[in-house]
């Protein structure tokens, strides 16, 4: 694979499995929630979740400790290891989502971790399209990332309508801060189906 088209993650990732955890255990042992993402999946009761782009499974483990069906995909096989040790027995497997294909669907799929900034250049809208294959009608894509010049979120807004998916919330932060225009963060909240009239967690 050229430099160019290498998956960002492999390319900047600096710690593995147990070192990469360590940094939220420790902020547990300081008292800090360390669960917002899963805090704010579970709004939405969900009964199956693929946590995508899962890494060392911190957010799958959570959601399967309060009784959600997950699984649990990532690209690295070496943060796996981490997710495999500390729960053995959530399903964890090796793909690349570009190229997800499960053979089921789940009520919601999340992608936190900046998951989608990471990709491999130029994948980001088959990634989309993989996980939209994945949802039922109504399902939803709970992604959070960081605003970069190659994904803003007017460009992955059109990248989930291509895959027919309806924005149905934004907001800036896993604690739902509002929605501004010039926030960093970008948590979207797509639906697939038809699009809903008002889209919750902007300022207007």
């Amino acid at each position: 694979m050229s430099a160019e088209r290498r998956n960002r993650w492999l390319s900047v990732r600096d710690l593995v499995g147990d070192d990469y955890d360590s940094r939220y255990d420790r902020a547990a042992a300081a008292g800090e929630n360390v669960h917002g993402e899963a805090d704010f999946v579970m709004r939405f009761t969900p009964r199956s979740v693929l946590d995508a782009g899962c890494g060392t499974g911190r957010v799958g483990r959570e959601l399967a400790r309060r009784g959600v069906d997950v699984v649990g995909v990532d690209l690295d096989p070496d943060m796996l290891v981490t997710a495999r040790r500390k729960a053995p027995a959530v399903p964890w497997v090796v793909a690349d989502l570009a190229e997800l294909e499960l053979g089921r669907t789940f009520d919601l799929v999340i992608a936190a971790g900046n998951v989608m900034i990471l990709l491999t250049p130029d994948s980001e809208a088959e990634v989309v399209r993989r996980i939209a294959r994945h949802l039922p009608p109504g399902g939803r894509l709970v992604a959070g990332f960081s605003r970069r010049e190659h994904l803003s979120p007017e460009r992955y807004d059109a990248l989930a309508t291509e895959a027919g998916l309806a924005l149905e919330e934004r907001w800036s932060t896993w604690d739902r801060e509002a929605w501004r225009a010039d926030a960093d963060y970008v948590l979207s909240v797509h639906r697939l189906g038809s699009p809903t009239p008002r889209v919750a967690g902007i300022v207007r």
